[in-house]
Parts: C-alpha cells; sequence; structure tokens
C-alpha cells in the first residue's frame, strides 16, 4: 500500500537537500525577488514541462523531475516572500531562518494535502501527469491575476493558497514518477 505521508517526506528531503546547498552555493541571492518574478519562475518551468509533455520531445536534457523539485522549492520561497518581503540587501536573513521558514512552509503544505486527500481520496493518483501539469498552470495563472490585481481578491482564496497548491501538485507529480 502506497504511504503518502512518507512519500511526501522522501520527495521534500530531495529537494530541501537542493535547497540547502544552493545556499551555500548562491547564499539567499533569491532574497532580492519579488514574488511576481517568482511566479514566473514557476510558470516557466511549468509551460516547459507542459511543451515537452505535447511534442512528446525535449531538445534540452534536463530532467523533467528536476523541474517539479524547482516549483517545490520556488513555491516555498515565494510563501517566504510574502511573508518577509523582497530586500535588496539579500543578506538580511540567516541561512538557519531561512531553514526554519522552509521547514514552516513544507509542515503548512503538508497538512494541507492530508486533509485534501482524506476528503478526496488521493484521487491524484488516477490523475494524468498533464492533469496536474494543467493545474499547477492554472494556478499560476491565477497568481498572476491576483498580483496583477494588487493582491485584492472577492472570493476566492489568495495568493499564498495557490503556491501551497501549486507546491503540493509538484510533490504528486515526483511521486508518480517513482
Amino acid at each position: 500500500m502506497k504511504n503518502t505521508n512518507s512519500e511526501f517526506d522522501a520527495v521534500v528531503k530531495i529537494c530541501k537537500d537542493i535547497f540547502v546547498k544552493k545556499m551555500k552555493d548562491y547564499g539567499p541571492a533569491w532574497r532580492i525577488l519579488r514574488p511576481t518574478s517568482l511566479t514566473d519562475q514557476i510558470f516557466i518551468k511549468t509551460q516547459r514541462i507542459k511543451s515537452i509533455e505535447e511534442a512528446g520531445i525535449q531538445k534540452v536534457a534536463d530532467a523533467i523531475s528536476d523541474e517539479y523539485k524547482g516549483i517545490i522549492n520556488y513555491c516555498v520561497i515565494a510563501l517566504i516572500q510574502l511573508e518577509l518581503g523582497a530586500q535588496a540587501n539579500n543578506h538580511d536573513i540567516e541561512n538557519n531562518k531561512i531553514e526554519h521558514l522552509y521547514d514552516k512552509y513544507i509542515d503548512e503544505a503538508k497538512n494541507l494535502m492530508l486533509n485534501k486527500n482524506h476528503d478526496y481520496g488521493e484521487a491524484w493518483r488516477d490523475m494524468r501527469m498533464s492533469s496536474l501539469t494543467d493545474l499547477i498552470l492554472m494556478k499560476v495563472h491565477r497568481v498572476k491575476q491576483i498580483e496583477d490585481n494588487k493582491g485584492k481578491t472577492i472570493i476566492s482564496e489568495g495568493i499564498a493558497a495557490n503556491y501551497l497548491d501549486m507546491l503540493n501538485y509538484a510533490v504528486f507529480s515526483l511521486i508518480k514518477q517513482v
């Protein structure tokens, strides 16, 4: 029997390892990015996945799984930026605080995933990969619209909720690729 809880943890462990290593290489250079720039990074990665799915071929050797890992990490970074705000001085925060915030948002995403999995009966396991890609892309477009509306919504969930959903869809995609 599949255990989504442990599968989620295994995927996130890989993503966090990448995140921590890149922090050692680059420091918190991403702290200068505005949430809109992070949304566009997620868009670029998701659009690449969709283009490859539709064409059936890829010309750049970078693995699709790496794109999903990037989506997960960019979603966490975007959530951190929503909380802290972008900073021109990208050394305004210590690495251990960044790791703490990374874990905080991963825990939030995991709790959301567990609750939704309970209610939806893990329907994602029977979904096509292309549908997960489309859902991430749709959420990106929703976030872009909310950003264009200066964060204002009338009835819809906000930007953070959409980042959490994108993160979870990317985790599901990586689990399905195993």
